[in-house]
């Protein structure tokens, strides 16, 4: 097994040996023999077969006495690191495989008071005259992620919500009514995403779509943001909307692994 020219004082060999036996069993070979072992990680065969079965007590490996094959149970040790992440370290390699794919802005957001605020993001264009920024804030009820996350909130929350908002109007589409805000809302929760045509800034659209905890509920929203010039509604939705969608579920399934809802947002 090929080795570092040079390990700290602290380095536990065993260990590193360790990982390479659950690391010989990929995609291309499920199943494995003791040989197949040793061979892929340079261990003698007295060596694989002590981490093989010690793996197997531990049970990580399964064996019919001549194959080996790993269990579900390593999924804990992804399970440990994923419960560590953050929403916006979850959310960021999602984003930049959805930017890559359509070339297009994407962001994360939560909701915070009234207003959404930017959490992760990744940018292909300028199109705001408004540079964005993680902790960039805009008003909820002129945004896409906005709708999908007022979208979200149970009838108490959205009460308060719009108790408290201020519908400023920023465009001509901007929608500046509590109950004109409602039927939207209505709408985004039947469809399960949200555009927002021109509402915060002229030759602003954007499409948004939810990402869930591992309860269902709406923890905070990912969009793509695109000019006017370059597209449609229609072609939003035709073009764009099925890989936000994708990486919206994506996101989700990764944060279900992690900390409970609530405990790393930030």
């Amino acid at each position: 097994m090929a080795e570092g020219s040079e390990r700290g004082a602290h380095h536990v060999q065993s260990l590193e040996r360790g990982l390479a036996v659950i690391k010989a069993f990929d995609a291309g070979s499920p199943v494995l023999t003791l040989s197949d072992v040793a061979k892929a990680t340079g261990l003698t065969r007295a060596a694989a077969r002590r981490f093989l079965l010690t793996l197997a007590d531990l049970g990580y490996v399964r064996t019919d006495g001549k194959f080996f094959s790993l269990t579900a149970r390593v999924l804990e040790l992804g399970y440990a690191y994923l419960s560590s992440l953050s929403l916006p370290e979850v959310a960021q390699p999602h984003l930049e495989r959805l930017s890559a794919e359509v070339h297009e802005s994407s962001s994360v957001s939560v909701l915070e008071g009234t207003d959404i605020v930017y959490v992760a993001r990744v940018a292909v264009s300028r199109i705001m005259a408004v540079s964005i920024n993680v902790g960039t804030r805009f008003p909820a009820h002129a945004t896409s992620m906005g709708h999908v996350l007022l979208a979200g909130l149970g009838e108490a929350e959205l009460a308060e919500y719009l108790r408290q908002a201020r519908f400023t109007r920023f465009t001509a589409r901007t929608i500046t009514s509590p109950d004109e805000l409602r039927a939207e809302l209505a709408a985004v929760r039947r469809q399960g995403w949200a555009l927002v045509d021109q509402e915060l800034e002229e030759g602003l659209r954007s499409v948004a779509a939810p990402v869930h905890d591992r309860h269902g509920a709406v923890v905070a929203a990912v969009n793509l943001s695109t000019h006017a010039s370059r597209t449609t509604p229609e072609s939003v939705r035709a073009e764009l909307l099925p890989s936000l969608l994708a990486a919206a579920r994506r996101i989700s399934d990764d944060l279900a692994m992690t900390a409970p809802a609530g405990a790393a947002v930030r």
